[in-house]
């Protein structure tokens, strides 16, 4: 079944109204008819509407409510994604995997050892590419919500913001064992928001780690073994996902 989102007012009663480029994809890609059902989600609620497509305008497709998927798929807590800038187009790959494994947030982090660096321009532009991408993807997995794409923070900001997150976990090679991560993961409880830092090519800079300790953040260990950076970022996330689900 296909996948739209609109927003809360486009909901009215029982009556839901889709327009923008959606229109074009449901009456000429998609060829759909009067009578089939589709889902609606509106991006902020996490429910799923159903509805049957009953008429269609030139720059709307007007909807009948069938009825509400109370139980949708979004995860109990939220989770948030900090993630040190890439190299090259890895940070689109990163976006679509993450939004399908859950995360509510991506938040791009310029940190010390970033390769990348943006100039407020660009990092708009890219931004702007990056949300486009977590919509397509939200789409696709049939989550709730859209994850918002967060402005480039840099290291101390990210911090910063993330301080009112109740759990906030950062891997690093000089982590205890793996006894004392299952703990900290498990420790997790449904409802608590969860913050989870990635590090570039390279990690966080000494500096940087130390900063997020004083902060009360958590080191945790993802094995032996070195993880690139959108692996390790999976890593968690999947290990997150299974927990709290």
């Amino acid at each position: 079944m296909y996948h739209f989102f609109v927003e809360p007012s486009q909901i009215q009663g029982k009556r839901i109204v889709i327009t923008g480029g959606d229109v074009n994809h449901i009456k000429n890609v998609l060829r759909m008819k009067i009578g089939e059902e589709i889902a609606v989600s509106n991006g902020e609620d996490g429910k799923e509407y159903r509805c049957g497509i009953e008429a269609f305008s030139e720059d709307e497709v007007i909807c009948g409510l069938r009825f509400i998927k109370e139980d949708g798929v979004e995860l109990p807590s939220k989770i948030a994604l900090f993630q040190g800038l890439p190299k090259a187009d890895k940070m689109e790959l990163i976006v679509q995997k993450a939004v399908e494994l859950g995360v509510g947030e991506i938040i791009p982090v310029a940190a010390g050892r970033s390769i990348v660096k943006l100039d407020e321009k660009k990092a708009k532009a890219k931004v702007s590419r990056w949300q486009g991408i977590a919509e397509a993807a939200a789409k696709q997995s049939r989550r709730g919500i859209i994850p918002k794409i967060s402005e480039v923070m840099s290291m101390k900001e990210a911090i910063a913001y993330a301080g009112s997150m109740d759990v906030r976990l950062i891997p690093y090679e000089l982590a205890e064992d793996m006894t004392k991560t299952k703990e900290i993961i498990s420790g997790i409880r449904p409802g608590e928001s969860v913050a989870v830092f990635i590090g570039p090519e390279g990690g966080f800079e000494e500096k940087e780690i130390a900063a997020a300790m004083e902060r009360g953040f958590l080191p945790v260990t993802l094995g032996r073994r070195i993880l690139r950076t959108e692996t390790a970022g999976f890593t968690v996330l999947a290990w997150l996902m299974y927990h709290l689900q």
